[in-house]
């Protein structure tokens, strides 16, 4: 038997090498692609993922400002709502005693009428007539005979705060001090319900008004320049500056009756 031998050329060996080469990384390039892609679009899930906890915890974030927030202002609003739960308990116990009240209101209301001409009577002799014809007006009957009972009382009130205003108010005016023909035009000035003076236009007289004594008792140069500086200051015509100027009205604890109050 005859064995026959052939000799390929190199270059064709070389090629045919190759070419079998070649098929073979083909498989692997396959697996490189595949797991490239596998890789990227794990890579887009977890941006996506990350995308979504960034939002979830800036969410997170904004509810919890919201709930300081509410925390806050639930604080801020319980003392506000216990006091109104404490106005309504009170209106609830003034409605179960509202019968009574009814029955009572006249009896008030005279109350305070003889009580305000009385304050009127004893306070310092200023807008006297004024002030005694508005608690009058309650007791002649002046007010409107077709008002409520809650109408009535309620311009009783503001007689009685417009009243308690004289206290913490500084007045000056130029009214008319004395009788018959004896009157004369002075300019006042009043202190609250602590001192009432008056000075003569031209500056010449001035007094101080003595509760006690129940008169007029006249000042001295120093006490006419207090008044004077005084008049300027109510009627803004001079800077605020301390008065210092003897009372009408002793005061609680005062020693005697040259106790002065400065202003």
């Amino acid at each position: 038997m005859r064995i026959f031998c052939f000799q390929l050329p190199v270059s064709i060996a070389l090629g045919l090498m190759a070419s079998g080469m070649l098929q073979a990384q083909e498989p692997v390039v396959e697996e490189a692609s595949l797991a490239q892609s596998v890789r990227t679009e794990w890579q887009l899930r977890l941006d996506a993922a990350d995308d979504e906890t960034r939002e979830m915890l800036a969410e997170l974030r904004r509810i919890e400002a919201e709930t300081r927030r509410l925390d806050a202002r639930s604080d801020a609003l319980a003392p506000r709502l216990e006091r109104r739960g404490e106005r309504l308990d009170r209106r609830e116990a003034a409605l179960d005693t509202l019968p009574e009240t009814r029955e009572r209101l006249p009896e008030i209301e005279r109350a305070l009428i003889t009580r305000l001409q009385a304050w009127v009577t004893r306070d310092l002799p200023f807008l006297k007539e004024e002030r005694l014809a508005r608690a009058a007006g309650f007791e002649a009957g002046s007010v409107d005979p077709d008002a409520t009972a809650a109408e009535r009382l309620d311009r009783l009130l503001a007689a009685w705060r417009r009243e308690l205003d004289y206290g913490r108010e500084l007045d000056a005016w130029r009214g008319t001090l004395g009788d018959g023909d004896t009157r004369r035009q002075v300019d006042f000035l009043r202190l609250g319900r602590v001192g009432l003076y008056y000075l003569t236009p031209d500056g010449r007289e001035g007094s101080v008004w003595r509760a006690e004594a129940d008169r007029w008792e006249a000042l001295d140069e120093a006490g006419r320049a207090e008044v004077r500086h005084g008049l300027r200051i109510v009627r803004d015509q001079r800077a605020p500056e301390l008065l210092t100027l003897p009372i009408s009205r002793p005061l609680e604890r005062a020693d005697s009756d040259d106790t002065e109050a400065s202003l």
